[in-house]
């Protein structure tokens, strides 16, 4: 009774008075393993949790599916390749299923289930999407970011803007239990479409609140605070893609973030993985391909409409960008569309003709 209680720094047991233990008196756990336990606790709520999430998202097309709560939209299954590479809005993108690369410039990110990706700036990326290793198809959701209400946030909060690892626009994180909670809560308004004016707002601020206590909690504080780089980047990147098709002024626009060329090329670079004309370029040539491919303009066309004064460069620049030239890039989408939207239409009628 009078014995006194001791603990072993790298067990969780006790054992009574002086002397060594008496192995029979209790069990020792080491510290990694008590580790590994609440990790694999960890692991069994969060994969209850995407699971529900998967449930909630599982009539999203292969295309942007609005979901009816602002700013939250899904996507399910293979996305045309076309769709993948195109300017990218600032958002927090969870996967729920599958896997996704996301290369910008001359960096590929990879995420999956297990980690989340922030865009927290408009950026022109291509991406690819996987099916899980069971095959089930990608499945992902996605809260577009709102610098107003981050702003509106921040005000209510201590600082949280958390150690910056580098100056950039993009980057991946681990996803938490916390995280997913939140994502959760304010995907099962999708059943519940009358809460949806009174609750969203909440499960939103809170899931922005729970990225700003992350990693990358730095990069939304930044983009909300007007007078930070990311901020005064993110305000020239809009300037950019309004006025993509004139010739872009590197004074004029260092001055208008009040840097010095050499320093606002440094720090759009940092953000962006791309350099303000390389940036301009693939805003074009994207914006060019829409054009070709949903409205039918002419090479030539959607050459002068984007800026390119010679045709001959803008196809060579194109080509070089997509790996074919226009004319023939066009051809191959619309045959690859075409198969696709065959093969869709036929599942109806072999789905009657099998029941």
């Amino acid at each position: 009774m009078g014995d006194s209680l001791k603990f072993d720094s790298n067990t969780i047991g006790a054992r009574h008075g002086p002397g060594p233990p008496d192995p029979a008196s209790f069990l020792p756990i080491s510290a990694q393993s008590l580790a590994l336990k609440r990790e694999s606790k960890f692991n069994g709520v969060m994969e209850k949790q995407l699971n529900e999430l998967r449930s909630l998202a599982a009539h999203a097309r292969n295309r942007r599916t609005e979901t009816g709560i602002p700013r939250v939209a899904m996507v399910q299954g293979a996305v045309p390749e076309h769709e993948l590479a195109a300017v990218y809005e600032p958002m927090i993108n969870l996967i729920l299923q599958g896997s996704k690369s996301m290369s910008v410039g001359g960096q590929t990110l990879h995420y999956d289930p297990a980690t989340y990706f922030v865009m927290s700036v408009d950026l022109p990326a291509a991406g690819i999407v996987r099916s899980s290793e069971s095959g089930s198809p990608y499945l992902a959701v996605s809260l577009t970011l709102d610098p107003s209400l981050l702003a509106g946030l921040l005000s209510d909060l201590p600082n949280t803007a958390g150690v910056r690892r580098r100056e950039t626009g993009f980057s991946v994180a681990a996803v938490t239990v916390e995280l997913l909670d939140a994502c959760v809560r304010i995907l099962r308004l999708m059943r519940h479409p009358a809460d949806i004016p009174a609750l969203a707002p909440a499960y939103e601020r809170e899931i922005l609140y729970r990225v700003l206590q992350g990693p990358m909690g730095w990069m939304l504080h930044d983009i909300a605070t007007p007078d930070t780089a990311l901020a005064r980047m993110s305000r020239v990147i809009q300037r950019i893609r309004q006025d993509y098709a004139r010739p872009l002024r590197m004074e004029e626009l260092a001055e208008e973030v009040a840097m010095s060329v050499s320093a606002f090329h440094r720090h759009f670079k940092a953000v962006t993985a791309l350099s303000p004309l390389q940036y301009q370029k693939q805003i074009r040539l994207l914006q060019a391909r829409t054009w070709l491919i949903a409205a039918g303009y002419s090479v030539t066309t959607a050459a002068h409409e984007v800026g390119y004064e010679s045709p001959t460069q803008f196809s060579r620049e194109y080509a070089r960008e997509f790996g074919l030239p226009p004319s023939k890039d066009v051809i191959r989408i619309h045959e690859r569309l075409r198969i696709k939207d065959c093969t869709l239409n036929t599942k109806p009628s072999q789905k009657a003709t099998a029941t």
